[in-house]
């Protein structure tokens, strides 16, 4: 007779009765990340829980038994055989990997993985890391865009192997401790569970004779010239990814990607303010006072004519729309703005002087 304080393993899984086959995988999947034992080190209640969803699982994903229980119950399953919750865990197994870094699931038989190694396969690919590094240019490349050539410290295909990290002549060797599987056995919690294997590092497969150039890492470090499109508009600060220019992967996966962080040299003219430009002209005092006209070089080397109305004080603003920062990837530019410097004469011959007082005189009267 089955035990009667068993609870319904609908209810266990969270379900409704009548719940489809994909509803109760996903069902199963969630509830045994959250209470698998390498997860709760110690927490025999999650234990416990761990082994009444794998085995309300095991019903309830197979037509049979799941129709005997769903007819009589508990008592249905008499007699039945219910497998350890490390083998039904077994079939997630890549699954779980993924999720928790490697080298976690429990199952007494061979992965997929370690059977692709004992079968020639070897490790899945993986892509290569990103490589960071950095480009200083000058203001004006950084409103304009321009291109630029770096050199970047990259990890390179050892040129003596190919990448084998064999010496010439050899060839790699099945590794002794897994037997070429990649994994090995390994207890946790009172489950087995597949571990990478330290000694080949998960390969299957271990180099008794490392070449001499890369002493068997299979990569060399070199130099790379690289060209950087600078993209006009861009800010200090920013960075530019360049793809596939990164560390190259493993086992064949994609390389990773370089990136570029981008430092703007100060310009002594111009200041940035967002997609604005700031740049401060001198203006003379007579046609401060009087009115006329000043030219503006821009950085892009074209002049602007600047109309000074008469009284014009020192900090008066002249805006000039779309003559700006271009915005990154198009969009328009932001505006020129031309603050007034009012040019003071230092020296002053004693006509300007006496100019200047029947000048100031000429004002009192007025007022």
């Amino acid at each position: 007779m089955a035990p009667t304080n068993k609870r319904d393993y609908y209810e266990v899984l969270g379900l409704k009765r009548g719940a489809g086959a994909d509803e109760i995988k996903k069902a199963f999947r969630t509830l045994a990340f959250k209470f698998h034992p390498d997860r709760n080190q110690g927490d025999k209640a999650a234990e416990a829980s761990f082994k009444e969803v794998s085995e309300a699982y095991e019903v309830l994903s197979d037509a049979q038994k799941r129709k005997l229980y769903d007819l009589h119950g508990h008592a249905g399953l008499d007699g039945q055989s219910f497998r350890a919750p490390e083998d039904i865990f077994e079939q997630f197994q890549d699954l779980f990997a993924d999720f928790f870094g490697g080298g976690f699931g429990a199952s007494q038989r061979p992965t997929q993985q370690s059977r692709r190694a004992s079968q020639g396969g070897g490790p899945r690919a993986q892509p290569g890391r990103d490589l960071r590094t950095s480009v200083r240019i000058p203001f004006r490349d950084a409103v304009l865009g321009a291109k630029h050539e770096i050199n970047v410290a990259f990890p390179m295909t050892c040129p003596e192997c190919t990448g084998r990290g064999t010496a010439k002549g050899t060839s790699p060797v099945q590794c002794v401790q897994c037997r070429g599987r990649g994994q090995v056995q390994a207890s946790s919690m009172g489950f087995l569970v597949m571990m990478p294997c330290n000694t080949c590092r998960g390969r299957g497969e271990v180099i008794a004779t490392p070449c001499p150039t890369c002493s068997g890492g299979g990569e060399v470090r070199g130099e790379k010239k690289v060209k950087v499109s600078i993209p006009a508009g861009i800010d200090h600060g920013q960075a530019i990814r360049l793809q596939g220019h990164g560390e190259p992967g493993a086992n064949g996966g994609p390389n990773g990607n370089l990136l570029v962080g981008v430092e703007v040299e100060p310009d002594p003219n111009y200041q940035r303010e967002g997609y604005d430009l700031a740049v401060e002209v001198p203006v003379p005092f007579v046609t401060a006072a009087l009115g006329g006209a000043i030219e503006v070089l821009t950085l892009d080397d074209h002049r602007l004519k600047v109309d000074i109305p008469p009284g014009t004080q020192a900090g008066a603003t002249f805006r000039f729309p779309n003559e700006g920062v271009p915005q990154v990837g198009g969009g328009g530019r932001g505006d020129l703005l031309v603050v007034a410097r009012i040019e003071v004469p230092r020296r002053l011959s004693d006509r300007q002087k006496k100019a200047l007082r029947d000048f100031e005189r000429a004002l009192r009267d007025e007022d």
